[in-house]
């Protein structure tokens, strides 16, 4: 019966391996019939001539199954350098090779008893030693996790992305089974991707990008790749998640102070994205995204109001915990000011950078510095027009040494990109010059600059870089603060008006405009006006300018009675004030009284503060509040190197004036500029400004907000464990 069944199947099986390829069929064929040996050694006979057709077609179907690359390398069989593969690629696929090392080309090492086999291409003896002396039967080999195939190490990297492409899932119905991610990996991967999508600030889409897909298809072949929708619902989850936690973390603050920052996206649509700033209560600036929405046409006067106080409510925060308004634009502020301020008591002031820009801009429209900035503009363009100017450009650099130097056009958004664009135009006047001679007779000519005008942007550059060091001391951490502010607009305005001293009428004119401008925006020239500003407030706060030398004697006098009454109206003076009367009615003397019998009655050792009293007066440190005396000291304390933040500093001398403390606390958390100072005073648009302005405005809001939130409520975290 057994012959007759094996006579069958091998009838069958001749039959079947015609239909494929010869070498495949061969192959396949040699691996049915070890199938079939081994089935023969471990059990007596097979029931029925199905079972066997069965385990045949099964066999068969996984060697047709198998990958196009996987089914190349058995139809090769040799390497690179010559030497079969064949075993070391297909025939370690077995489940037998578990149980054995491979000694070079003609032996096999058991790993259960260390015994030295003789192998000569086929698994059949090493499956009878296996069944023989471990009884280590078919059943056992088949629940050992199949493993992948072995790849030669020369494995190019073509190859590599061909298998990258086979494992995408559009692909996945030519490939072997992968088993999936497990649960927890699963879960890992996901998350990674969603933190991925926010912050690097893709849309959501890009889990359908075929090179995405790619990726994750040779990374991770078992891992299913979520659909925007799923992201969608995990992204508003973590948003909520994060959103809560900063809730909690704005409750902490005792004031906060918005900032507003107007911007485009491009499909033109307006955002206005809001921000809160405040100090904590471990002295650590916070500036964290309260929303993102679209702007549309709006009626109303009082609709930037009604806005900020719906996005307040969003976070349980009162109207009174806002101490003032930071806008982006000045024309914004200016609309917008007396509604907020009259409603709402909150003062408004304007980004520092927006202001500077449009104090430089006003003066640089001066009709000389136009024409010599437009001329420069052109001699630019020329250069990057024409491919022969600008290799022969090339050429004389290199002999300079001067390759890092580039051209490149300014920008009208940003007075940075003038200078730069000046710096570097000067840098290569002469080699410039040179080119333009030699191609002075071409067919696209370009008027070179007049001498006049080359003196004229040299004199312009001291001044525009005076102005560009102060940006700079603007973007360091500890001059974030607004505390900052009127120091360093006074050193421009004593530093510009020195540098002109000697220099064209045209830059002294230029150089007047810009004082006049900065002196209008910020009322410098009126210390009246000036001391109404939470910016003197905020310098006279900071530890290293808090003796305002910018402001003349009187005003510094008014400056400390205006913070005493500021003092007086946060806190209860009733409760930090000595209530005694200037003479206590114990120490009164009656006429006719001696002093000898008042020492008597006091006895011998009591000192006689009471006499000295009436004859000095009371002593003024007994009868002043609390308060008060804590800003004197203050106001004693030796100043700090301009290097020292102001947050540590109060952090660690807290203890000594909590009363002024609470007002820097309030007056520091103003910042300079309505956004992050290393944005707004860049010369070119940031990754930030370029990404979220092709984001769907459908999950804008949840990832912006995550973009900006998550890192920082970390390291507050971090920082309070």
């Amino acid at each position: 019966m057994a012959d007759l069944n094996s006579q069958r199947v091998s009838e069958f099986l001749h039959k079947g391996m015609k239909c494929g390829e010869d070498g495949a069929g061969q192959r396949a064929l040699e691996e049915v019939t070890e199938e079939h040996q081994l089935s023969l050694l471990t059990q007596p006979y097979l029931q029925t001539v199905e079972e066997e057709i069965s385990m045949a077609f099964h066999t068969y179907n996984m060697a047709a199954n198998l990958g196009p690359s996987q089914r190349r390398k058995r139809e090769k069989g040799t390497s690179l350098d010559g030497t079969s593969t064949t075993l070391s690629v297909d025939r370690r696929k077995s489940k037998v090779w578990n149980y054995y090392t491979k000694l070079g080309d003609a032996y096999v090492e058991c790993n259960v008893c260390k015994k030295q086999l003789s192998f000569h291409n086929s698994t059949t003896t090493m499956r009878e030693h296996l069944v023989r002396k471990h009884s280590i039967r078919d059943t056992a080999l088949s629940q050992l996790k199949e493993e992948p195939a072995l790849e030669p190490d020369c494995l190019s990297q073509e190859s590599l992305g061909k298998r990258a492409r086979q494992m995408t899932p559009e692909n996945s119905l030519f490939q072997p089974t992968v088993p999936s991610c497990s649960e927890p990996r699963t879960e890992m991967v996901l998350d990674l991707v969603l933190e991925m999508i926010f912050r690097d600030l893709h849309p959501l889409s890009v889990v359908e990008d075929k090179g995405f897909r790619l990726l994750m298809g040779y990374l991770e072949p078992g891992f299913s790749i979520p659909s925007p929708m799923q992201l969608a619902s995990m992204l508003w989850h973590k948003y909520n998640v994060v959103k809560q936690h900063l809730e909690h973390y704005l409750h902490t603050a005792q004031a906060i102070v918005l900032s507003l920052d107007f911007w485009t996206s491009q499909p033109n649509q307006t955002y206005l994205t809001i921000s809160a700033n405040f100090i904590d209560c471990n002295w650590r600036f916070a500036r964290c995204i309260l929303e993102t929405h679209a702007v549309h046409d709006h009626k109303g006067d009082d609709f930037l109001g009604e806005k900020l106080c719906s996005v307040l409510a969003e976070f349980e925060l009162s109207t009174r915990s806002v101490f003032c308004v930071i806008h982006d634009q000045l024309s914004h502020m200016l609309a917008n000011s007396p509604v907020l301020r009259d409603t709402y008591g909150w003062t408004s002031l304007c980004c520092t950078a927006h202001v500077l820009h449009l104090c430089i801009s006003t003066a640089l429209q001066a009709d000389p510095v136009q024409e010599a900035l437009a001329a420069a503009r052109d001699i630019i363009s020329y250069f990057q027009q024409d491919a022969k100017a600008t290799c022969s450009l090339n050429t004389k650099l290199e002999a300079m040494s001067k390759t890092k130097l580039k051209l490149a056009l300014d920008m009208p958004s940003g007075w940075i990109t003038t200078l730069e664009m000046c710096e570097n135009l000067l840098d290569l006047k002469w080699a410039i010059m040179s080119v333009m001679e030699e191609y002075s007779k071409g067919t696209t000519t370009v008027q070179n600059l007049a001498d006049h005008q080359w003196k004229l942007l040299q004199d312009l550059l001291p001044v525009m870089r005076t102005i560009k060091i102060a940006t700079s001391f603007l973007r360091e951490e500890q001059n974030a603060s607004t505390s900052s502010l009127m120091p360093c607009m006074h050193g421009i305005m004593t530093a510009i008006e020195h540098q002109c001293q000697d220099s064209s009428s045209i830059v002294k004119v230029l150089v007047s405009k810009i004082r006049s401008e900065i002196n209008q925006h910020w009322d410098l020239s009126d210390e009246g006006k000036l001391l109404e500003s939470p910016a003197v407030v905020a310098s006279f706060l900071d530890p290293r300018f808090k003796e305002v030398r910018f402001l003349s004697p009187a005003a510094r006098s008014q400056l400390h009675n205006r913070v005493k009454n500021i003092l007086s109206q946060v806190f209860n003076p009733q409760s930090m004030t000595n209530t005694q009367p200037w003479l206590p009615s114990e120490c009164k003397v009656e006429l006719g009284e001696s002093s000898s019998q008042i020492s008597n009655d006091r006895g011998p050792c009591e000192h006689p503060q009471s006499l000295y009293d009436i004859l000095l007066g009371k002593d003024p440190t007994e009868s002043m509040p609390e308060i008060h005396q804590q800003l004197e000291n203050y106001i004693v304390e030796p100043l700090c190197k301009r290097s020292t933040n102001p947050l540590c500093w109060w952090r660690s001398n807290e203890h000594r004036f909590p009363a002024v403390a609470k007002l820097a606390r309030q007056y520091l958390a103003i910042p300079a500029t309505a956004v992050a100072p290393e944005r707004v005073f860049a010369a070119v648009k940031t990754r930030l400004e370029h990404r979220r302005a092709v984001l769907t405005p459908e999950h804008l809001d949840q990832i912006l907000f995550l973009n900006q939130n998550l890192d920082f409520l970390e390291s507050m975290k971090n920082n309070k464990t």
